[in-house]
C-alpha cells in the first residue's frame, strides 16, 4: 500500500546519530542556557562533563552540581589545561568570544554559542582566529535539529511537499528579557540573539538568501533596543519567507504565537515552538501536516526545541572530531553566512521604505465641496 506524505514524514528521524566515543566537555561561561539545555542534551547524548568554568563561580558550581561530574576552575587558564583531549562548550556574550578562542588550546574542538560575534565584521575575525588556531569550530545553531524541524528538512530534501513556495515565521509572545541582565543597553538585541535562529533556519529550508526588505520595533523601555522584527527574504530558488517577531505581547496567552508555517505545492506544516510561549517552561511543540484538499494531522514527537535540539550541534561535532565525519552543518564557515543574512537584515531596517504615493487629489489644495452648499451635484 502506498504511504501517504504524513506517514512518509512521521518515518523520518527526529534526531541525529549519536558520537560512538565522545571527548568529554568543558564549559566555558555555565549560565542558565547551560543548565536548561547544554547539560540535559549532553546527558542524552551520553558525553560527560569534566569542568566548568564561569566568572561566577555560583554559575559554574550550580551547573557542576546539576550535571553531578566535573570539578569547577577558578580561571580560564585552568579551564584550557587540559589540551584538545575535550570539546570546550563556550557560552559568553558575543563581545568576549574574541578573547576566549584566542586561548583555546590549538586544534581542540569548540562549540560556540550564537551569536557568532556582535556583527559580521566582528564574525570573520572570529572565523580567521578559529582558522588560524586550527579550532574544530561550530556554532551552536540547534534550531535547524529540533525535533519537529528535522523532518521538514528531509522531507523537502525528499521534494515531498513539492515545489516550496513560502515560509512564514511568527513569534508573537512576552519575553523576560531580564533574564539576560548583559542584554540591557547593547545596540543590537532581538535580531542578533532571538531572530538569528529563524534566519538560520530560513537558510538551510530555502537555500541562500538573495535581498532582503526589514523593519524593527523598538521596545518601550529604555534599557533594551530591538526587541522585534518584520522581515522579508527572497531567496534564489524563488521562495518568499517572512520573519515577524513581537516580545513584548503582554496579553496573556490566548493570542500568543510561535510557530514555523512551510507551504509547497503538495503540502504544507506547521511547527510550533513551544519553548517561547511562557518562557523558560514554554509548551510542548508541535508539528501538523497536510496535503492539498486533505486534513492536518499531528506528527507524534520526541521531544522539544529545548533541550532535544541542543544534542544536534554537540553530537554532530563530536563525530565530526572523533569518527571523522564532515564537517558540522553548523561549521562556523556556514554560521558566517547566517551573519552575513542578520547584517543584512540591520541595514535593511535603516533604509527608509518607499514613500507611499500621494493621488493627484490629495496633492491638490483645492477642498471638496460640502453637503450643505446648496448645490446638486449630479
Amino acid at each position: 500500500m502506498k504511504s501517504t506524505l504524513f506517514e512518509k514524514i512521521a518515518e523520518f528521524p527526529q534526531y541525529h546519530e549519536k558520537p560512538k566515543q565522545p571527548l568529554p566537555i568543558v564549559a566555558v561561561g555555565a549560565g542558565n542556557i547551560v543548565r536548561e539545555a547544554h547539560i540535559p542534551a549532553a546527558q542524552a547524548l551520553g558525553i560527560s562533563y569534566c569542568g566548568f568554568f564561569d566568572i561566577d563561580d555560583q554559575q559554574a558550581s550550580e551547573s557542576r552540581d546539576l550535571a553531578g561530574e566535573g570539578v569547577v576552575f577558578r580561571d580560564f587558564e585552568g579551564a584550557t589545561r587540559l589540551g584538545s583531549d575535550v570539546v570546550y562548550d563556550v557560552a559568553v556574550p558575543a563581545d568576549q568570544l574574541y578573547e576566549v578562542l584566542r586561548q583555546l588550546p590549538i586544534s581542540s574542538g569548540v562549540l560556540i554559542q550564537k551569536p557568532f560575534g556582535r556583527d559580521l565584521e566582528e564574525a570573520e575575525r572570529l572565523q580567521r582566529i578559529c582558522h588560524e588556531r586550527s579550532l574544530k569550530a561550530a556554532v551552536n545553531f540547534q534550531l535547524r535539529s529540533a525535533p519537529n524541524i528535522l523532518p521538514l528538512i528531509a522531507a523537502l530534501e525528499s521534494n515531498l511537499l513539492g515545489q516550496l513556495r513560502e515560509i512564514e515565521i511568527r513569534v508573537v509572545v512576552d519575553t523576560p528579557w531580564s533574564n539576560w541582565a548583559f542584554l540591557a543597553g547593547i545596540p543590537r538585541l532581538e535580531v542578533l540573539y532571538h531572530s538569528i535562529h529563524y534566519f538560520d533556519l530560513i537558510r538551510s529550508l530555502a537555500g541562500e538568501p538573495t535581498d532582503v526588505h526589514a523593519v524593527s520595533q523598538q521596545s518601550t523601555r529604555a534599557e533594551y533596543s530591538d526587541i522585534g522584527v518584520t522581515a522579508l527574504i527572497q531567496s534564489r530558488s524563488g521562495v518568499r519567507a517572512v520573519v515577524h517577531t513581537d516580545h513584548d505581547h503582554d496579553f496573556g496567552g490566548r493570542h500568543a504565537a510561535s510557530e514555523v508555517r512551510i507551504s509547497g505545492s503538495r503540502g504544507a506544516a506547521v511547527a510550533r515552538l513551544g519553548v517561547n510561549l511562557g518562557y523558560p517552561i514554554g509548551l510542548p511543540d508541535s508539528l501538523e501536516i497536510a496535503e492539498v484538499g486533505g486534513d492536518w494531522k499531528s506528527v507524534p514527537l520526541r521531544g522539544n526545541w529545548f533541550p532535544q535540539a541542543f544534542e544536534g550541534p554537540m553530537g554532530e561535532l563530536q563525530r565530526h572530531i572523533t569518527e571523522r565525519t564532515p564537517s558540522p552543518s553548523t561549521h562556523i564557515d556556514d554560521a558566517v553566512r547566517t551573519m552575513a543574512l542578520v547584517e543584512t537584515v540591520y541595514r535593511a531596517i535603516s533604509v527608509p521604505g518607499t514613500p507611499v504615493i500621494e493621488s493627484a487629489r490629495s496633492r491638490s489644495d483645492t477642498q471638496l465641496p460640502t453637503s450643505d452648499d446648496g448645490k446638486d451635484r449630479k
